[in-house]
């Protein structure tokens, strides 16, 4: 796409999900996996420091194997985990250069900003900290990646405007989801004029499985495509994207990928109206109708997470899929030290303050049993 001064085509290999084999990632499989990537032209690999033994496998499957000039590699930065001290966080950088073997990076982010998360890039100076590595040519370009709201994304980008791209969620489902708003976030970061890599096309491989209804709209239009591939096509079609990253698992996931994406040339306008109907579908789904407005966190005497517990709950509504539920659950409202729904008093606070009149004390007993019990 010629972003940044770089040669990038628009499918990056996401490296969070490896496949396994007894408990460790299956290097021979990966570098089958980054030997068809390359041979089809593609270039992009994603890994962090959080992601257990993935920048080294990334070294044994890509650095020793091939030309640094060949491929742009991207690690990042969480700050926030288990650093007291802005050392700490400093001495993630040089042991992701060591995991990882390349030398430099080609893209460098500061990992999942938003909520209480980012305090720790601003307290420890990791914003000029960042800049002196690009001076020094350990860096080529400077990112951060973001889970949040689109008006602390403006906050940040008003505050960063030397930030050189931004790495969002976003897929089809999420585009006008009040919980995640893909589409507004979209527009903020085309607003500054950042470039976006785009993470999460297919929700966690829950866009590969999605309800039935949608499923049976996108076979119809597509016999011989993948679900899947409609998620992450909907992602590249998009204006002012570097990449897709797809967390491929598997070599037949990156067959899959690479059957579609190696010449992809945009949706025509009736794949648009194709996925524009499986959008529709799945609002038809009956949901917790929460916006995650959160009025009734300010009125909960118990600190409850409320609107967290409820997004869960859509998700199990919505994929059938009890692990991940639990998960979002664990991560939504223990992760943000709050408590859950089975530890509501059921006082009715809450209710009054719900602009979407939901029955909130019902539905928080729904999701104590479905997915606390």
């Amino acid at each position: 796409m010629g972003y940044l001064g770089e040669d990038i085509r628009k499918l990056g290999f996401g490296l969070m999900r490896l496949p396994q084999k007894n408990g460790t990632i299956d290097v021979e499989q990966v570098k089958e996996m980054v030997d068809l990537f390359m041979a089809a032209g593609f270039t992009y690999f994603d890994t962090a420091w959080a992601y257990a033994g993935s920048e080294a496998a990334i070294r044994q499957a890509l650095v020793e194997r091939y030309p640094r000039e060949s491929y742009q590699l991207a690690t990042k930065n969480a700050a926030w985990i288990n650093c007291k001290t802005k050392e700490e966080a400093y001495a993630q950088f040089e042991t992701s250069l060591e995991q990882t073997g390349a030398g430099y990076f080609d893209f460098y982010l500061l990992h999942n900003l938003g909520e209480s998360r980012t305090h720790y890039f601003d307290d420890y100076d990791m914003w000029n900290w960042v800049q002196e590595k690009k001076k020094e040519g350990l860096i080529h370009h400077v990112g951060f990646s973001f889970h949040s709201t689109p008006e602390e994304l403006e906050e940040i980008l008003n505050a960063h405007p030397e930030t050189e791209f931004v790495q969002l969620q976003i897929n089809y489902a999420d585009w006008e989801n009040p919980a995640v708003q893909s589409r507004r976030c979209y527009e903020v970061a085309r607003k500054h004029g950042k470039p976006i890599i785009i993470m999460e096309p297919v929700k966690g491989g829950m866009l590969a499985t999605p309800p039935e209804t949608v499923q049976k709209i996108l076979k119809a239009a597509e016999p011989e495509s993948s679900v899947a591939s409609w998620a992450v096509r909907f992602a590249a079609d998009l204006e002012g994207i570097i990449t897709v990253l797809s967390g491929m698992s598997n070599i037949e996931q990156m067959k899959d990928n690479l059957s579609y994406m190696e010449h992809f040339m945009g949706f025509t306008e009736g794949q648009k109206e194709n996925l524009k109907q499986a959008q529709e579908e799945l609002k038809k789904i009956p949901l917790i109708p929460c916006t995650t407005c959160n009025y009734c966190a300010k009125v909960c005497p118990e600190n409850i997470g409320i609107s967290g517990s409820f997004t869960a709950m859509n998700y199990l509504t919505l994929y059938r899929d009890i692990g991940l539920a639990k998960h979002q659950e664990e991560w939504l409202v223990g992760g943000h030290g709050l408590k859950h729904a089975n530890q509501c008093v059921k006082c009715g606070k809450c209710e009054k303050a719900c602009p979407q009149h939901i029955a909130i004390r019902e539905n928080l007993g729904k999701v104590a049993e479905a997915l606390l019990a």
